[in-house]
């Protein structure tokens, strides 16, 4: 299942192309193939990490625009109105208002004027380190983000196989469950019915109707995880499934592909998203460190503007004017802030190596955990397998043992919960072992669509899990919450 640098790449580039194929309409039946498809198309927080990814996108466009061209036009049209008078008052002048007439007062004046204008401004960025510094940050959290969309598919993906196979682990502990307390409710019968005969002492009933007892409440426990199981997929894809297909008996329990844990330690360094996205972070702080230094550059542009006004004032032409030149500007104090900056920005890249180195670390023990627990696996699930055979075999010993008086009913029940606590047993190591091996791609970075199919064709189409719903009936999807939320255009 491992995979070549170039089907990652499509992995990562061509999610959109897996998840256009999920089907829209709410599912009756349904394979682990098809709940993945759902669940890529709908899980929230996967919808929400895409996003998040676009917005980065748009930010490294903001970014490359402010180093384009920037030219802008502006008009402007006015009406006002100017009114003015003079008073040339002469020594033995009349005051006005005390006679003389007009006398002493000067000329008056009451003008309207209409004007327009219009601007167009031109700036072209040729030095400007710091926008320059911060373009390159933006591509780096791109790359950082790309990653983190990667790391959110293959931990859905993951997620969605865990409760599929939870609910084909509660389904077969549950049929164990049932088979059990079947099995001692007749040894109850016959207990019961060797008591009235005198065969047998009433202790021997009270130690089967315990155990009866025992087994219904383990049973209907197994029949609530069971209802609980389902409510994981609807989560994720928002769909309910009335029946899942269930894993074929006849699994190919195998160890991992390569066998060297060393070389799963090495795909997970040259593959996991999450130790990539780490070190992308590197680069992002790093880049950070380059744009609060660009703080001390100077920045160089040329720029161009042309005006041209009008007004109708009697004896006014219209005139322009033109302008063609550079501007330059150099920071020389700015209070220490700069120099705090390129501080702090040397601080969160320490920062990010330390978590890069963590997440390094972790992936490690991670991958070599999940190496020893696959291959440990493979081994339990013979291992349960035959014990469900020596089980089997104990039982039927006992069981003789009782009807000729060497054992007693107590070993009886004994030897059926273990025969039934085998069979679960055997069940949980067989989802334990496709769990452990979909987690360990998930670490090593290998976990994709393919993988989903390679386990989707363990899958027998004959066999189906039901899931029995309550008595109330509900329509609806059950994670029905409206519309879906739109970019805008």
């Amino acid at each position: 299942m491992l995979r070549s640098p170039i089907s990652r790449c499509f992995r990562r580039h061509g999610l959109a192309v897996f998840v256009g194929m999920a089907m829209a309409a709410n599912a009756q039946a349904a394979d682990l193939w098809t709940i993945a498809q759902d669940a890529l198309d709908n899980d929230a927080e996967l919808s929400s990490t895409r996003a998040g990814f676009r917005a980065t996108e748009a930010a490294r466009d903001v970014q490359r625009g402010t180093l384009l061209p920037q030219i802008s036009i502006g008009g402007n049209a006015a009406h006002s109105r100017v009114y003015s008078s003079s008073f040339e008052g002469q020594a033995g002048a009349q005051v006005p208002g005390q006679g003389g007439g007009d006398a002493g007062f000067g000329a008056a004046q009451d003008d309207t004027v209409n004007s327009v204008g219009l601007s167009l401004d031109a700036e072209q960025a040729l030095f400007d380190p710091t926008r320059r510094a911060q373009l390159e940050r933006a591509e780096r959290e791109i790359d950082r983000d790309a990653l983190g969309v990667d790391a959110a598919a293959q931990q859905l993906l993951f997620n969605v196989a865990n409760a599929y196979f939870e609910i084909l682990r509660a389904h077969d502990v549950l049929s164990a469950r049932r088979a059990q307390e079947a099995a001692i409710s007749r040894q109850l019968e016959q207990a019961q019915e060797r008591f009235e005969v005198g065969l047998i002492a009433i202790t021997d009933v009270h130690e089967a109707q315990a155990s009866y007892d025992l087994a219904r409440a383990q049973r209907l426990a197994a029949e609530g995880a069971m209802q609980v199981s389902f409510e994981a997929l609807e989560r994720l894809t928002g769909h309910r499934y009335d029946s899942i297909d269930a894993l074929d008996d006849e699994v190919p329990i195998a160890r991992p592909v390569p066998v060297d844990r060393e070389e799963w330690v090495e795909l997970a360094m040259a593959n996991s998203p999450l130790v990539l996205s780490a070190e992308a972070g590197i680069e992002v702080a790093r880049s950070s460190v380059d744009v609060a230094r660009a703080g001390q550059l100077p920045v160089v542009s040329a720029f161009a503007n042309y005006g041209w006004s009008d007004t109708d004032r009697t004896g006014t032409n219209h005139q322009s004017e033109s302008q063609v030149g550079l501007r330059a500007s150099l920071p020389l104090y700015t209070g220490g802030s700069t120099q705090a900056q390129i501080r702090q920005s040397g601080f969160l890249l320490e920062a990010s190596q330390y978590d890069f180195e963590a997440q390094r670390r972790d992936t490690i023990q991670q991958v070599r955990s999940l190496f020893t627990r696959v291959n440990n696996d493979v081994e339990t699930v013979e291992a349960r397998r035959q014990a469900i055979v020596s089980n089997q075999s104990a039982l039927e010993a006992t069981r003789s043992g009782y009807e000729v008086g060497t054992r007693n009913i107590v070993d009886v029940l004994n030897a059926e919960q273990n025969l039934f606590n085998a069979i679960a047993e055997h069940a949980e190591a067989r989802y334990d072992y496709v769990l452990g091996l979909l987690q360990l791609q998930q670490q090593a970075g290998l976990l994709g669509p393919d993988s989903i199919q390679a386990v989707n064709a363990w899958l027998s189409e004959e066999e189906r899990v039901l899931l029995e719903l309550p008595d109330e009936v509900n329509d609806d999807p059950v994670m029905n919450i409206g519309e879906r939320p739109q970019a805008p255009s």
